[in-house]
């Protein structure tokens, strides 16, 4: 089943001096426009592109891919403001993006960015973008299991923390205290679930727990370690900053992978930074 708003994986129909017609199944044969067709492209091959509307109201589709897709969020630049309808967005197609009026949580700017879902607009059948990022969440209570990754969008600050959408589909919470340094609304990153309360609120953390955590940092140090000859200049002393930057963790992390080489022997600390020991002989080696 084809659907507006969504990649789809579309069989070639027919070919013709505009492009090239797919087989949008329930939603008839849709136009892939002369510029996206290569040369080599035959009658029964299936595609994967993207459908939407034109300026005309007509379905068509592009091999291009925008930066969401209905049912997900995006934090879009305002290319343009017409009085009567809305802004216009940049998501990564020829055709910018309608963010109604009607549809802003507040007022936009041309240049600026806005958090917005993408969705159909039920009454004209259009792919819009929406401010009112609520009303677009997932009604279905949260299932994460505690420790599980996800991908999040920061979209506010509060004294707590940072709120995120967590799997484009519902709200949590990344709390200051966590956190080795700030966070800005728009910005992209993986996580993981520390807990689904019993309220359905999601608290949201941005290193593993325990094990999960420590285990594959450790690795990825002795590698660090390794390409660099032996010795790095990192250790309990490093910034919050330079960790996150370096290894993509809180310090707190990177101080607890160091503490288990350190026990298991595998790493001195020369302060400033950090040295591989040498692993001994074994006593049966002859």
């Amino acid at each position: 089943m084809a659907n507006l708003g969504k990649r789809n994986l579309l069989s070639v129909v027919r070919e013709t001096a505009s492009g090239v017609y797919l087989d949008g199944e329930q939603l008839g044969e849709i136009l892939l426009p002369g510029r996206y067709v290569k040369s080599d492209l035959r009658v029964k091959q299936k595609l994967d592109v993207f459908i939407y509307r034109d300026s005309e109201d007509r379905l068509v589709a592009t091999t291009e891919t925008p930066f969401a897709v209905v049912g997900e969020f995006a934090w879009l630049k305002v290319k343009d403001i017409h009085a009567q309808t809305g802004a216009f967005l940049d998501w990564g197609l020829a055709k910018d993006l309608l963010l109604p009026f009607g549809e802003q949580a507040a007022p936009v700017e041309v240049g600026k960015r806005v958090i917005v879902g993408v969705c159909i607009d039920p009454k004209s059948d259009r792919i819009i973008a929406s401010g009112r990022l609520v009303d677009h969440l997932s009604t279905t209570p949260p299932q994460y299991a505690d420790g599980r990754a996800v991908s999040l969008l920061v979209v506010g600050e509060s004294p707590l923390g940072y709120s995120a959408i967590v799997e484009h589909a519902h709200l949590g919470l990344l709390y200051r205290t966590d956190l080795s340094s700030p966070l800005a609304v728009g910005q992209q990153l993986n996580g993981f679930v520390r807990t689904v309360r019993d309220d359905g609120k999601i608290d949201l953390r941005l290193d593993a727990c325990g094990y999960a955590r420590v285990a594959p940092l450790t690795d990825e140090i002795m590698r660090e370690l390794e390409s660099a000859g032996g010795r790095l200049n990192f250790d309990d002393d490093s910034s919050p900053d330079e960790v996150r930057q370096r290894f993509g963790v809180s310090k707190k992390a990177f101080k607890q992978a160091l503490g288990s080489l350190f026990r298991a022997r595998r790493i001195a600390f020369m302060h400033p930074g950090i040295e591989l020991v040498a692993a001994k002989p074994s006593e049966h080696a002859t």
